[in-house]
């Protein structure tokens, strides 16, 4: 079985990154960062199915189908992950948010991937996540506590 993990560190309280993170107005402005979609029908509440919708590419027709597992606020989320082909696997995404000094430690886990295709997709899904982690998410963090500072 295959999974990525992605960690990173964001000089914002829990509170504020756990916000950005499911807020679906936030969630859709650091999403697209590479080549990931929107969410539609997102909330952060067990048992709530919503999708990603993207930009399609070759192999894929821009849709990924989740539903929530659970919450944790403001330190988990777990949902399930599922792409648009019939054959795709259901998968586990888990978000984690631990209070370091100074900030916030964010922890993207993905597993549940199979076979060679499965490996093929955790590794490029790993690859469009750091992007996203690292260029898409921090000026999103960095406008909404500007937003809200007070």
């Amino acid at each position: 079985m295959s999974q990525y993990t992605v960690v990173r560190e964001y000089p914002y309280p829990i509170d504020v990154v756990w916000h950005v993170l499911t807020d679906p107005d936030q969630v859709a402005q650091w999403t697209t960062t590479g080549q990931g979609g929107r969410p539609e029908g997102f909330a952060a509440v067990a048992g709530t199915a919503f999708r990603f919708v993207g930009k399609p590419t070759m192999g894929w027709a821009g849709t990924v189908y989740c539903e929530v597992v659970s919450v944790d606020a403001p330190r988990a989320l777990h949902y399930t992950w599922k792409g648009d082909a019939e054959s795709d696997d259901v998968t586990d995404v888990t978000y984690l948010l631990e209070e370091i000094p100074g900030g916030t430690r964010f922890t993207w886990h993905h597993t549940g991937f199979t076979g060679p295709g499965g490996f093929a997709m955790s590794k490029l899904l790993g690859s469009v996540r750091k992007k996203m982690l690292t260029e898409g998410l921090p000026p999103v963090l960095a406008a909404y506590r500007a937003a809200h500072a007070g």
